[in-house]
């Protein structure tokens, strides 16, 4: 029931993008700006970082002159991607400024990105959530619709609608699918 209440009140929405950073993310904030938001939106855009657990993994060349086993180095390495993430997400909102609609930036850190992106909706009270897919999903899982791992979570276990914005192939335009979750098509018989 709180599902539909907060989905169904005039006035204000509160809308959620959530972005990785990437040329999809990008696409989509361009896309809700051009065919979603209303200029009396309240826009969270919402980005969840790795959190230092993973900063052992395997992830390519890194600078060995940093000695990651020093508290104070890892802590300067992790604040100085911190303020990269801050401007690169800052960037990402640029159409949302542009279009002068209210916004928040809203950074986490989990090691589990699609878990945190669906507890954040929920904790935050959002009406809808917009995201983009890069579609890697489907070629594992032809049965997905094409859908990335992370979008496909979150339409699954979002408590709002969740707007997936496939980032357009070369020469094509991009897909959008509208998904609502479980819970809300079980109320209402759909």
């Amino acid at each position: 029931m709180q599902i539909l209440s907060r989905m169904t009140q005039p006035g204000k929405r509160k809308v959620a993008i959530a972005v990785d950073l990437s040329s999809e993310s990008a696409y989509a904030v361009q896309w809700a700006v051009a065919n979603y938001l209303r200029p009396d939106d309240t826009v969270i855009l919402l980005h969840v970082q790795p959190t230092s657990i993973l900063y052992g993994a395997d992830w390519g060349a890194t600078d060995q002159s940093i000695d990651t086993s020093d508290e104070e180095a890892q802590q300067t390495l992790e604040s100085s991607f911190d303020a990269i993430t801050s401007n690169k997400v800052t960037d990402l909102a640029k159409p949302i400024s542009d279009a002068k609609i209210p916004f928040k930036i809203h950074i986490v850190k989990d090691h589990d990105m699609k878990e945190r992106v669906c507890l954040e909706v929920e904790r935050l009270g959002v009406n809808a959530v917009i995201m983009g897919s890069r579609g890697f999903g489907a070629a594992k899982k032809p049965y997905k619709a094409r859908l990335g791992s992370v979008s496909d979570y979150c339409v699954h276990h979002c408590d709002c609608p969740v707007v997936v914005v496939r980032f357009p192939e070369e020469g094509k335009e991009g897909v959008v699918s509208v998904a609502l979750n479980r819970c809300l098509e079980e109320e209402e018989g759909i």
